[in-house]
Protein backbone atom coordinates (compact mmCIF):
# COMPACT_ATOMS: atom_id res chain seq x y z
CA UNK A 1 0.00 0.00 0.00
CA UNK A 2 1.67 3.20 -0.69
CA UNK A 3 1.94 6.35 1.40
CA UNK A 4 -1.07 8.33 0.69
CA UNK A 5 -3.33 5.02 1.58
CA UNK A 6 -1.97 4.27 5.06
CA UNK A 7 -2.64 8.17 5.91
CA UNK A 8 -6.11 7.58 4.49
CA UNK A 9 -6.27 4.22 6.81
CA UNK A 10 -5.03 5.78 9.52
CA UNK A 11 -7.24 8.89 9.67
CA UNK A 12 -9.93 6.80 9.02
CA UNK A 13 -9.21 4.99 12.28
CA UNK A 14 -8.62 8.09 14.04
CA UNK A 15 -12.53 9.16 13.16
CA UNK A 16 -14.00 6.28 14.67
CA UNK A 17 -12.07 6.03 17.82
CA UNK A 18 -13.08 9.51 17.93
CA UNK A 19 -16.75 8.87 17.03
CA UNK A 20 -17.15 5.78 19.34
CA UNK A 21 -15.77 8.25 22.48
CA UNK A 22 -18.24 11.00 21.30
CA UNK A 23 -21.04 8.05 21.43
CA UNK A 24 -20.09 6.73 24.86
CA UNK A 25 -20.60 9.78 26.34
CA UNK A 26 -23.64 10.94 24.25
CA UNK A 27 -26.37 12.26 26.25
CA UNK A 28 -24.70 12.21 29.14
CA UNK A 29 -23.85 15.48 31.41
CA UNK A 30 -20.32 16.47 32.92
CA UNK A 31 -20.62 16.48 36.65
CA UNK A 32 -17.12 16.40 37.55
CA UNK A 33 -14.21 17.16 35.10
CA UNK A 34 -11.54 16.86 36.98
CA UNK A 35 -10.22 20.80 37.14
CA UNK A 36 -12.78 22.03 39.65
CA UNK A 37 -15.78 21.68 42.70
CA UNK A 38 -18.62 23.18 40.49
CA UNK A 39 -21.19 20.46 41.25
CA UNK A 40 -20.04 19.09 44.28
CA UNK A 41 -19.62 20.21 47.81
CA UNK A 42 -16.53 18.35 50.13
CA UNK A 43 -17.67 17.13 53.62
CA UNK A 44 -15.21 16.00 56.32
CA UNK A 45 -11.91 16.33 56.61
CA UNK A 46 -10.01 15.21 53.61
CA UNK A 47 -7.73 17.95 51.69
CA UNK A 48 -8.46 17.69 47.79
CA UNK A 49 -6.32 18.77 45.51
CA UNK A 50 -6.29 19.28 41.73
CA UNK A 51 -3.63 18.30 39.73
CA UNK A 52 -3.23 17.74 36.06
CA UNK A 53 -6.78 16.88 34.78
CA UNK A 54 -7.74 15.33 38.16
CA UNK A 55 -8.95 15.37 42.31
CA UNK A 56 -6.77 13.94 44.30
CA UNK A 57 -7.81 13.12 48.14
CA UNK A 58 -5.15 13.22 50.87
CA UNK A 59 -4.69 13.20 54.86
CA UNK A 60 -7.86 12.78 56.34
CA UNK A 61 -11.66 10.95 55.51
CA UNK A 62 -14.21 12.55 53.45
CA UNK A 63 -16.20 13.43 50.15
CA UNK A 64 -17.30 14.84 47.34
CA UNK A 65 -21.11 15.09 47.27
CA UNK A 66 -23.15 16.18 44.25
CA UNK A 67 -25.14 19.56 44.84
CA UNK A 68 -28.30 17.42 43.35
CA UNK A 69 -29.93 14.57 43.77
CA UNK A 70 -30.48 11.77 41.57
CA UNK A 71 -33.11 8.88 41.09
CA UNK A 72 -32.58 6.91 37.76
CA UNK A 73 -29.16 7.36 36.19
CA UNK A 74 -26.36 5.67 34.12
CA UNK A 75 -23.61 7.08 35.98
CA UNK A 76 -19.67 7.13 34.62
CA UNK A 77 -16.98 7.38 36.55
CA UNK A 78 -13.22 7.47 36.16
CA UNK A 79 -11.00 6.63 39.16
CA UNK A 80 -7.62 6.11 40.34
CA UNK A 81 -6.32 4.05 43.32
CA UNK A 82 -3.15 2.91 44.92
CA UNK A 83 -3.11 -0.97 46.10
CA UNK A 84 -4.06 -0.18 49.91
CA UNK A 85 -6.77 2.94 49.21
CA UNK A 86 -9.85 2.77 50.29
CA UNK A 87 -12.56 4.65 48.45
CA UNK A 88 -16.11 4.45 46.52
CA UNK A 89 -18.95 5.99 45.00
CA UNK A 90 -21.99 6.24 47.19
CA UNK A 91 -25.01 6.88 45.23
CA UNK A 92 -28.60 7.76 46.30
CA UNK A 93 -27.49 9.14 49.91
CA UNK A 94 -30.43 10.17 51.89
CA UNK A 95 -28.12 12.94 54.15
CA UNK A 96 -25.84 14.92 52.03
CA UNK A 97 -24.10 15.88 55.42
CA UNK A 98 -23.59 12.26 56.97
CA UNK A 99 -22.71 9.92 54.15
CA UNK A 100 -22.26 6.14 54.96
CA UNK A 101 -23.10 2.60 53.81
CA UNK A 102 -26.04 2.51 56.02
CA UNK A 103 -27.41 5.39 54.04
CA UNK A 104 -26.39 5.31 50.59
CA UNK A 105 -25.38 2.49 48.19
CA UNK A 106 -21.70 2.23 48.41
CA UNK A 107 -20.24 0.93 44.56
CA UNK A 108 -16.91 -0.06 46.58
CA UNK A 109 -13.12 0.72 45.84
CA UNK A 110 -11.10 -1.36 48.09
CA UNK A 111 -8.64 -4.29 46.57
CA UNK A 112 -7.31 -4.84 49.99
CA UNK A 113 -10.29 -5.16 51.75
CA UNK A 114 -9.78 -7.59 55.04
CA UNK A 115 -13.22 -9.49 54.24
CA UNK A 116 -13.18 -9.50 50.25
CA UNK A 117 -17.18 -10.20 49.97
CA UNK A 118 -17.68 -6.81 49.54
CA UNK A 119 -14.07 -5.67 47.65
CA UNK A 120 -13.50 -2.89 44.81
CA UNK A 121 -16.84 -3.87 42.29
CA UNK A 122 -19.30 -4.86 45.04
CA UNK A 123 -22.47 -2.93 46.72
CA UNK A 124 -21.07 -3.06 50.60
CA UNK A 125 -23.96 -5.01 52.21
CA UNK A 126 -25.74 -5.40 49.22
CA UNK A 127 -24.05 -7.88 46.45
CA UNK A 128 -20.72 -9.27 46.21
CA UNK A 129 -18.55 -8.55 42.95
CA UNK A 130 -19.48 -11.35 40.37
CA UNK A 131 -15.57 -11.40 39.60
CA UNK A 132 -13.08 -10.35 41.52
CA UNK A 133 -11.31 -7.38 39.76
CA UNK A 134 -7.92 -4.94 41.12
CA UNK A 135 -7.85 -1.67 40.39
CA UNK A 136 -5.00 -0.39 42.00
CA UNK A 137 -1.96 1.35 40.10
CA UNK A 138 -4.33 1.72 36.61
CA UNK A 139 -6.90 4.45 35.35
CA UNK A 140 -10.59 2.72 35.94
CA UNK A 141 -13.99 3.14 34.88
CA UNK A 142 -17.15 2.14 36.33
CA UNK A 143 -20.48 2.15 34.83
CA UNK A 144 -23.70 2.56 37.26
CA UNK A 145 -26.82 1.81 36.45
CA UNK A 146 -29.63 2.80 38.81
CA UNK A 147 -33.16 2.18 37.57
CA UNK A 148 -35.80 1.84 39.80
CA UNK A 149 -34.88 -1.16 42.39
CA UNK A 150 -32.40 -2.54 39.72
CA UNK A 151 -28.97 -1.81 40.13
CA UNK A 152 -25.83 -2.72 38.15
CA UNK A 153 -22.38 -1.76 38.09
CA UNK A 154 -19.75 -2.67 35.52
CA UNK A 155 -15.98 -2.24 36.11
CA UNK A 156 -13.43 -1.96 33.21
CA UNK A 157 -16.30 -3.48 30.97
CA UNK A 158 -16.71 -6.28 33.19
CA UNK A 159 -20.54 -6.60 34.56
CA UNK A 160 -19.78 -7.31 38.98
CA UNK A 161 -23.45 -6.54 40.35
CA UNK A 162 -26.53 -6.70 38.55
CA UNK A 163 -29.23 -6.88 41.89
CA UNK A 164 -32.67 -5.67 42.91
CA UNK A 165 -32.87 -3.70 45.94
CA UNK A 166 -35.57 -1.30 47.37
CA UNK A 167 -33.76 0.56 50.45
CA UNK A 168 -32.98 4.09 48.34
CA UNK A 169 -35.23 5.05 45.57
CA UNK A 170 -33.07 8.79 45.15
CA UNK A 171 -30.55 10.97 46.99
CA UNK A 172 -27.09 12.67 46.27
CA UNK A 173 -23.57 11.40 44.47
CA UNK A 174 -20.89 10.95 46.79
CA UNK A 175 -16.95 10.15 45.82
CA UNK A 176 -15.18 9.27 48.81
CA UNK A 177 -11.34 9.21 50.25
CA UNK A 178 -10.83 6.89 52.91
CA UNK A 179 -7.15 6.30 52.40
CA UNK A 180 -4.44 5.68 50.71
CA UNK A 181 -4.04 7.42 46.86
CA UNK A 182 -7.45 8.07 45.66
CA UNK A 183 -7.87 10.17 42.39
CA UNK A 184 -11.32 10.97 40.43
CA UNK A 185 -11.18 12.79 36.60
CA UNK A 186 -14.35 12.38 34.91
CA UNK A 187 -17.91 11.80 36.48
CA UNK A 188 -20.62 12.13 33.55
CA UNK A 189 -24.77 11.48 34.34
CA UNK A 190 -27.44 10.51 31.76
CA UNK A 191 -30.97 10.66 33.54
CA UNK A 192 -33.15 7.51 33.04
Amino acid sequence: MNKPGKLYILILIAGLMSACSMTRFSGMTTLFDGNSMENWNPIGNADWTFRDGYVEGANNPGFLVSEREYDDFRLVVEFWTDEPANSGVFIRCQDSQNVTATNCYEVNIYDTRPDPTYRTGSIVNVAAPAQMIDAANQWNRFEIVAQGSNLKINLNGIDTVDVNDEQFDSGSIALQYGSGVVRFREVRLQEL
